[in-house]
Order: C-alpha cells, then sequence, then structure tokens
C-alpha cells in the first residue's frame, strides 16, 4: 500500500493576511507526518506528528494559536483514534497543556477509557507527568483583540457558532505502508465559548473516525451542527455504500448544511487511498502527499501540486 497523508487547518473564512502561513502550516504538517510513514511509521503515528505541527503553530485554532472562551481562559479538545482496532483516545475542556493530541495517545494507550475530560483530565496530566504551559504562552495577540471585540460589543455566541468568521479546528487523517488507517483532530474552539462547552472535535463518529474497513475522515466546521449529523461517521457511511471520498465528503456536507443549516469541511482516505479535502465555507487550509507528490489549497477548487525531494517537519 502506497502511504498518504492529508491535513486541514480548519474551515472558516481565513483572512487574507492568515491566508499563507495556513498554507505552509499544512505543508509543513503534510510533510512530517509523511516523513514518518515512509520511514516506516504507522498512520497513527503519523497523524499525531502532522498535528503537533499544527498545535505548534500558533496560525491555527489549536495548541499555541488557541482562542479564548466567555471567562478569557482556555479549554482544549483532541482526538485520535487508531482504525485497526477502533481504539480511540480523546480529551476536552483540558488546560495549560500545549499538544492535546499525544495527551489523547495517552488516553488511549494508558487508560481503559476513550475520553477524559475537565479537571480529571487535568488532574490525570498530572500524574502523567505531561508539561504544563501557561495561557499566555498558548494565546496569540489576535485570539485576545478577537475576545475584547466580542466583550465591548456583546457579539452573541450563538450567532458567532453558524457563521464562518470563526477560527476552527485542525486534523489529519493517513494510511500507512500496511493498509492501517487513522485520524486525529485538535481545537481550542470558538471564542467567547460558554465555559465547558465541547464541541465535535473530541467526539467519535463527529469530530473524527477511522475504520481499516472503509476509511478515515477528520472534520472541521460548526461544531454543533457537526454533532447533529454525526459527519465523520455520515461521511464513511456513504463510502460504505460505494461512493469514493470526494462524492461522500460532498453529499455529507451538503445534507449538514440542508437539514441543520451548518458549513464546515474534512479530510477523508479511503482503505483503498483514496482521499479528498472538501469543505463549504469561504475557504479551508489543507495539505496531501501520496507517491512524494504535495498537493494543497486554500479556496475553493484551488488546487496546485509540487513534487518533493524529502520529507521535513519543518
Amino acid at each position: 500500500m502506497e502511504p498518504v497523508i492529508v491535513i486541514h487547518g480548519g474551515a472558516w473564512a481565513i483572512p487574507d493576511h492568515l491566508a499563507e502561513c495556513s498554507k505552509t502550516g499544512v505543508k509543513n504538517a503534510a510533510k512530517c507526518g509523511y516523513s514518518v510513514l515512509v520511514n516506516g511509521g504507522n498512520s497513527m503515528q503519523a497523524v499525531e506528528s502532522a498535528v503537533r505541527i499544527l498545535e505548534d503553530d500558533r496560525s491555527f485554532d489549536a495548541g499555541h494559536g488557541a482562542v479564548l472562551n466567555a471567562n478569557g481562559d482556555v479549554e482544549l479538545d483532541a482526538l485520535i483514534m487508531d482504525g485497526k482496532n477502533l481504539a480511540a483516545g480523546t480529551v476536552s475542556c483540558i488546560k495549560n497543556i500545549s499538544n492535546p493530541v499525544t495527551y489523547a495517545r495517552l488516553v488511549l494507550e494508558k487508560t481503559s477509557h476513550s475520553m477524559l475530560t475537565g479537571k480529571g483530565a487535568d488532574a490525570y496530566a498530572e500524574k502523567l507527568n505531561i508539561a504544563r504551559v501557561s495561557r499566555d504562552e498558548l494565546v496569540t495577540e489576535y485570539a485576545i483583540q478577537e475576545w475584547e471585540q466580542y466583550h465591548k460589543y456583546k457579539q452573541s455566541v450563538t450567532n458567532l457558532f453558524n457563521t464562518e468568521k470563526a477560527h476552527d479546528t485542525v486534523g489529519a487523517v493517513a494510511i500507512d505502508s500496511e493498509g492501517n488507517v487513522s485520524c486525529a483532530t485538535s481545537t481550542g474552539g470558538i471564542t467567547n465559548k460558554m465555559v465547558g462547552r465541547v464541541g465535535d472535535s473530541p467526539i467519535l463518529g463527529c469530530g473524527g473516525y477511522a475504520d481499516n474497513h472503509t476509511g478515515a475522515v477528520s472534520t472541521t466546521g460548526h461544531g454543533e451542527s457537526i454533532m447533529k449529523v454525526t459527519l465523520a461517521r455520515l461521511v464513511l457511511f456513504y463510502m460504505e455504500q460505494g461512493d469514493t471520498p470526494k462524492a461522500a465528503a460532498d453529499q455529507a456536507l451538503e445534507y449538514m448544511l440542508h437539514r441543520v443549516h451548518g458549513r464546515g469541511g474534512l479530510v477523508a482516505v479511503s482503505k483503498n487511498g483514496q482521499w479528498a479535502a472538501r469543505f463549504t465555507t469561504k475557504r479551508m487550509a489543507w495539505a496531501s502527499i501520496q507517491n512524494g507528490i504535495l498537493t494543497y489549497g486554500l479556496n475553493p477548487e484551488e488546487k496546485f501540486q509540487e513534487c518533493l525531494d524529502n520529507f521535513s517537519c519543518r
């Protein structure tokens, strides 16, 4: 099996000042994840490595680029899933951890549970001696200004949730040389969200799903809408009926738009190595690598390709 990795950096109305750095970020993440695959690593290692790159990139709403909740604090969510045995680890409402995706993998590997949340998750992170960072290290000046603007004008977070203006989520899917698929998704949520709000990103079947029998999906967009239609699992359902990843993605996103008026995007890879990156928002930064060819885009129907000679993590 030829390895494949596909990355997204969030489906939203990415402003021009973040356009180039968003494309650069997803390209770097794809290169890092693909380097894992071509050097004998498995798909779980690849998606974790790729998402870590995005969590460390302040252009994205995950880890070091996280936005602020209604209290001006950071609450992070993440998911990782192994399609070989359906093992999954997810975390929600965690604080002061720069790479939630790695913590999610530790939940998968070291506990008998699939999800840890809130204070219990933070306490277990302390037990594992996971490095903690300050809120200020995770938050950008842009995120602070955005939060202050919402409070100044008393914008309704309910209205904000279903627009294309909010930052949202990073993720990755991959298939390795053994034919095993995995997915990972990570987010800081949406600016000014209620304390304790959890969106789709850490919810199995919503923010992501991976099954060797079909493929893997990582989603992005309006979390409440994604949860209502279980978007990741819906894409795989259509793929199980014989649709290509592109056709399945378009059908699922169209259903979400018409059924619950929600917009979003996703990346998907099939058990045969076919892949797709699709969205119904104004922009979504995405990148993929297959057969040493890097493909990436930002705007609808935009697609660029580059031949790569090497694959670095930066």
